[in-house]
């Protein structure tokens, strides 16, 4: 059994908004002198005596319990302002907890944000010796990764530049490269990744998943991208407003996380022309997602087939309009593509479009759907973003298995066992 990396019990953090200090010189020395000299609570600031409506404090935690293991990647989510940063720099030791405490095992290497950790008036190679010495490295076993360090943040030419003359992006990239391969035990990642460009965000979710998989260390990590989260993490933590809203598998947290946030929307429409979105060229009338169900209060299953169709306001004369159908995953990921069949020149009037999605063709799970219109197959039109959204329930049927069904969908196809009519050579010679 996987031994426990990081022990969280019972962790609050509250903040006194508006005034410092205790409004007197002679209260601040008081304070100074009970917390830093005696090393007691302070009399001032005691949680107790803080209120849940008092508008002169915020509890940016409440009560916060979590277990993470040895080898383990824990995702963070939640809304702006729900706890996260706080939490992960409590954890740091970075900010102090008002109640609580937190039990760490093995060295911490924080990414919390641009700038943290580097010295600016020092050169990237000072700094990467720098970062080696505060965990507790030797100078050959910095040496030994260190240009292993440089190749992988791809600053190799100004690596001898003070850091304060680098992008954001550099400085990232080389703050990452750090602290991934100075061999933290604890390696805690906030969204700072997200400043840097998309192939080098792929390169550092390779990193995470290699250094947790290969080398057991746990992972803190937190990001507003659902598909990093689910594709890297083992388990989630969604907090909101300080406290814990749930916390278990990835991708049951994470489809609940985005359904929360989400309304659902299966039709849209408009009566008057002047109101509906679109542009001098085409405006939408409507676009609905239609289930085909027995009953209009069943729920929406993997089996059950959808047609999506939309009506369009074609306003300039022999237009060749053709239309791009995308299905996205809450968490961002296109599921599929489909652009219609035929491309016509149409007359000013309205337009109307069809599409049927087959059953057993979707993995459960939420949905949204955007539609793309062009002219000449090329020349777009417009784009009618995240127009429709919906939920697809499991069904398992008589199905005796429980575990999560993998994969972006679910298709049902031809396959099947049998039973061959002489028995394999090999069993044979056994008996």
């Amino acid at each position: 059994m996987a031994e426990i990396s990081i022990d969280v019990q019972n962790l609050s953090k509250l903040y006194h908004l508006g005034t410092f200090g205790t409004g007197s010189f002679r209260q601040d020395l008081q304070h100074w002198w009970v917390t830093n000299v005696l090393k007691k609570e302070s009399p001032f600031f005691q949680a107790h005596r803080a209120k849940q409506d008092d508008v002169n404090t915020l509890w940016a935690l409440h009560d916060v319990s979590f277990e993470v293991k040895s080898g383990e990647v824990l995702g963070i989510i939640g809304e702006n302002g729900s706890g996260k940063s706080t939490l992960l720099k409590i954890i740091s030791r970075i900010t102090r907890p008002t109640q609580g405490v937190v039990r760490g095992n093995g060295k911490v290497s924080s990414l919390l944000e641009v700038g943290t950790g580097f010295n600016n008036e020092l050169t990237g190679r000072e700094n990467i010796y720098l970062s080696g010495y505060i965990l507790g490295m030797s100078r050959d076993e910095i040496r030994r990764k260190f240009d292993e360090i440089v190749e992988f943040s791809g600053v190799e030419r100004f690596i001898d530049t003070p850091v304060k003359r680098y992008s954001s992006g550099m400085y990232v990239r080389l703050a990452f490269a750090v602290a991934a391969h100075l061999e933290p035990d604890i390696l805690i990642v906030d969204e700072v990744l997200a400043v840097g460009d998309t192939d080098f965000q792929k390169k550092c979710m390779g990193k995470m998943h290699e250094i947790s998989q290969t080398d057991g260390r746990t992972i803190l990590f937190v990001s507003h991208s659902m598909q990093a989260v689910n594709s890297l993490c083992d388990n989630v933590l969604w907090l909101q407003k300080g406290r814990i809203q749930q916390w278990g598998d990835a991708s049951e947290v994470v489809n609940k996380y985005v359904s929360s946030i989400q309304k659902h929307c299966l039709k849209q429409e408009w009566k008057k022309m002047e109101e509906a979105p679109g542009n001098e060229s085409i405006k939408v009338k409507s676009v609905e997602l239609i289930p085909h169900l027995d009953d209009t209060f069943d729920v929406i299953d993997i089996r059950t087939p959808l047609t999506v169709r939309f009506q369009l306001w074609n306003l300039e004369q022999n237009s060749n309009i053709s239309t791009r159908m995308l299905l996205f995953s809450y968490s961002g990921e296109c599921i599929f593509t489909v652009l219609s069949s035929s491309v016509m020149c149409y007359r000013p009037g309205i337009i109307e479009g069809e599409c049927l999605i087959p059953g057993n063709l979707l993995n459960d799970g939420s949905y949204f759907i955007s539609f793309n219109f062009l002219k000449n197959t090329a020349i777009h039109l417009l784009d009618f973003n995240e127009c429709l959204s919906f939920d697809m329930e499991d069904y398992r049927g008589d199905l005796k298995w429980y575990g999560k069904w993998w994969g972006a969908v679910r298709p049902k196809l031809q396959f099947s066992l049998q039973q061959k009519e002489r028995e394999p050579f090999w069993l044979s010679s056994i008996s």
